[in-house]
């Protein structure tokens, strides 16, 4: 064995040797100096879809923590009218809560709510700019959940499963399609408001996949990729040559052992090469003009959901598949003046509000929004209860977690725009019309972007495992396509 892996090592020194004598020697694609790849078969290569798709890419916004749609989607005059009575036993009864405790008041909103575009969508004082685009959007109003804690909620909604280890929707997609740009990762991660969802990088794992899809996160302040740079000292040259060598041992445990994973490292590397090129110049948007940052709110620099949206139309611009923004901070409990929808809700509506609306704006004008789904919402909804944490109030005011309905929305890529669907009962406790859960939502977009999600699998553990779940529960809302 020993004796083996000397000639081996002998082969790839006398090897790397001659690769720098001879340059390319043929051996790779592309120019001498520029970023060469191995002739040899690439996981993140586009692939056919099942069918003709509507969509080529992803932008999914992710509220983390949960917005509450009763202040910005949902309207209930009858919560209004019972706002500060006690809440009727038989919306209790069986129930579990995160801290509700005892028998919490109901609440009405402090917020109007006015009617816009051609649909009559109602929309949120807090989101006068959002009012302008309704009609390039479908908002459902009857989302369920059966997780009402946040990071099972949220790997549910984005892995399929509500525990650890299954691969992310950003994954799936790129595992069935490849990207079309193979200098950018196929599946990019954006995270502002100072925190990771709960769930944290899971949300972006490939879990049993092959590592080469899961999401890669980038940052909008310092070196765009962690470790992307070359260390102090190392020309590019010598990068590619350091690269080249790594790549023929690679190559060599591959044959050997047959590890899917091996040939991934492989690919990752010499993505990781290629996107030191390509990545800081897609993600410098001070590039951009100045009218694309008063349409954004952006400021080039900053860490801010606002840069991440335009970053998003560049990315899927340049052939990004799937692109995952995380806005944190929309847990408003009342538990302190932070988490009080009176005090908070506000600032955290005004910071999405502008930049969600230029997205779809930007996409329209520039021909994209037709191909481009863009997905927004959290991982469930907020009670029509004020939460009395304990059993008791404090001066400051909330809504618990809510799994039984909430609201999302979706645009673009063959989604029908202006379209209301889906309602909940009066005080927006149920879900009772045209009710839709996460694995929905998932085979919606998968169908969307050419693939069947009931076909999509990846053998694992004796199962072809699939982000819609094992079972055919899941269903394709057809309704909801133009």
């Amino acid at each position: 064995m020993l004796e083996k892996f000397l000639q081996a090592r002998q082969s790839t020194r006398r090897h790397f040797l001659q690769s720098c004598q001879l340059g390319l020697a043929g051996m790779f694609l592309g120019d001498a100096v520029g970023a060469p790849t191995r002739q040899a078969d690439n996981p993140l290569a586009p692939k056919k879809p099942h069918f003709a798709p509507k969509a080529k890419s992803v932008i999914y916004l992710h509220m983390a923590g949960s917005p509450t749609q009763l202040e910005l989607w949902d309207p209930k005059p009858e919560l209004q009218k019972y706002d500060g009575k006690d809440c009727p036993q038989h919306l209790l009864e069986g129930k579990r809560f995160a801290f509700i405790k005892g028998t919490p008041k109901l609440l009405g909103t402090p917020y109007k709510f006015q009617k816009y575009g051609q649909a009559g969508t109602d929309v949120s004082e807090l989101l006068p700019h959002f009012s302008k685009v309704v009609d390039d959007v479908a908002v459902i109003r009857s989302m369920t959940t059966d997780q009402f804690n946040h990071a099972p909620a949220q790997l549910f909604l984005h892995t399929g499963n509500p525990r650890l280890g299954a691969a992310s929707m950003g994954s799936w997609a790129t595992y069935g399609l490849g990207t079309e740009n193979q200098d950018l990762p196929g599946f990019v991660v954006l995270v502002s408001g100072n925190s990771t969802p709960s769930a944290g990088k899971s949300l972006w794992g490939s879990g049993f996949l092959p590592s080469v899809y899961q999401g890669v996160q980038c940052r909008t302040q310092g070196d765009p990729v962690l470790y992307l740079s070359d260390p102090e000292g190392m020309s590019r040259t010598m990068r590619r040559k350091t690269l080249d060598a790594i790549g023929d041992l690679n190559r060599l445990q591959q044959e050997q052992f047959g590890d899917p994973e091996t040939e991934a490292r492989i690919a990752q590397y010499e993505l990781a090469y290629r996107m030191q090129i390509s990545v800081p110049e897609v993600m410098d948007i001070s590039k951009e003009p100045d009218s694309m940052h008063t349409l954004y709110g952006t400021e080039p620099g900053s860490v801010a959901f606002a840069n991440n949206c335009l970053l998003a139309r560049r990315l899927v611009e340049n052939g990004v598949r799937f692109v995952q923004l995380y806005h944190w901070g929309w847990d408003h409990h009342g538990s302190s003046r932070r988490e009080d929808i009176r005090y908070d809700l506000p600032n955290k509506a005004r910071s999405i509000d502008r930049p969600m609306a230029a997205l779809i704006q930007d996409l329209k004008q520039r021909g994209l929004l037709e191909d481009t789904i863009i997905v927004w919402g959290g991982e469930f909804g907020r009670t029509p209860m004020r939460e009395n944490r304990g059993g008791k109030y404090t001066e400051y005011v909330g809504r618990d977690h809510h799994p039984h309905g909430f609201t999302m929305w979706m645009a673009g890529g063959g989604i029908k725009g202006g379209l209301n669907y889906g309602a909940t009962d009066e005080i927006g406790y149920y879900a009772v019309e045209n009710k839709l859960t996460p694995r929905d939502l998932q085979a919606t977009i998968l169908h969307q972007l050419g693939l069947d999600p009931f076909k999509l699998s990846y053998a694992y553990q004796g199962l072809d495992q699939r982000l819609i779940g094992p079972t055919d529960e899941a269903r394709v809302i057809q309704d909801l396509l133009a």
